[in-house]
């Protein structure tokens, strides 16, 4: 038998050196994947959001701002493309304030404007209160903070309903215990049509946006530094001066974006005055969010109500615009 002798050194040579520079070859190839999974991934990430923000917002609001622009009644439910197109007129008619449907919807901004700006403030009064008094360490803080924010986690529809039986003239809670009980008006009050309606509407918004603003302010005065108020309270500083020279000024950022975030959600507040009131809401609380939706569907007028939606649209948008721009020059100068 003949052996066969090998060279392990050649072959192990050989080896190494295809194995090398196979290694060589692979580290100059360009490893595509990995730069398309190091750039894509955040894009890939992101586009589910995209394309639901797509479908939601941006291609309803298109789609709405092309429906202004049209004559689309009734008669053209069936095929929107058929509707005539109108330019401007639909415009034309919504800020035309000497007729009915320009009158009907100058009155429905002012009263928008009312119930914004005393359901903001009243919110935001109650938040810093709760707040500020929660901030301290005491038995029981965290049952009262949990209390606190029943009314932001509950579901809008069902708070409504709930105070909705509650302002009923005959078997309300409210009425029976203002009348019935402790006996101040002279007889069980409407509250859920007339004049008093725009009081019910505050209450009700005020009552299920307050924690909101609680909650924010409650993390903001988490970052003020207790070294603070204790140079403060040795320097002889008392509790109103505290929260005047240190909270507020302290609370500025946080009161800047929660104070637009409340404007634009009372604003355009939609499902507050429908559940209470209906698709008629009464005079003295008919919200433009209602008129908006009376004018498309009830009056079968989409033309004009799209018409109405953009140019609250438009409204919104240069309100945010001058108060960021304001609030910006303010924090600016705060910080020179």
């Amino acid at each position: 038998m003949t052996a066969t002798v090998t060279n392990p050194e050649a072959d192990t040579s050989a080896t190494g050196g295809k194995s090398r520079g196979t290694g060589d070859a692979r580290r100059r190839l360009p490893r595509i994947p990995d730069r398309i999974r190091q750039g894509g991934l955040p894009y890939l990430l992101l586009l589910p959001a995209v394309l639901l923000e797509l479908l939601i917002h941006i291609v309803p609001m298109i789609i709405g701002i092309v429906m202004s622009f049209r004559q689309l009644t009734q008669f053209f439910i069936n095929n929107w493309g058929a509707a005539p197109w109108t330019g401007l007129d639909n415009y034309r008619i919504a800020v035309d304030f000497d007729a009915p449907i320009g009158e009907a919807l100058l009155h429905s901004f002012f009263v928008t404007c009312v119930f914004t700006f005393f359901s903001v403030g009243f919110a935001w009064l109650l938040g810093t209160a709760a707040a500020i008094l929660l901030q301290e360490s005491f038995r029981g803080r965290g049952v009262l903070r949990a209390i606190f924010l029943v009314p932001y986690a509950l579901p809008v529809y069902a708070a409504v309903i709930t105070w909705a039986f509650m302002f009923q003239r005959d078997n309300g809670l409210i009425n029976h215990v203002l009348h019935d009980q402790l006996g101040i008006t002279d007889e069980p009050s409407f509250w859920l049509i007339g004049d008093n309606s725009i009081y019910t509407l505050i209450i009700v918004s005020v009552w299920k946006g307050w924690p909101f603003a609680f909650l924010m302010l409650m993390a903001g005065l988490q970052n003020i530094p207790r070294e603070l108020y204790e140079a403060a309270s040795i320097d002889g500083a008392g509790i109103w001066q505290q929260i005047r020279r240190i909270t507020l000024p302290s609370l500025r950022p946080v009161n800047q974006v929660l104070v637009l975030v409340l404007f634009l959600w009372t604003f355009n507040d939609f499902n507050t005055p429908y559940v209470l009131f209906g698709k008629s809401a009464p005079e003295s609380a008919d919200l433009i969010s209602i008129h908006i939706y009376q004018s498309s569907f009830v009056t079968w007028n989409f033309g004009t109500g799209s018409a109405m939606s953009v140019l609250l649209l438009l409204f919104l948008l240069v309100v945010t615009a001058v108060y960021l721009i304001l609030t910006s020059r303010g924090r600016k100068g705060a910080d020179v």
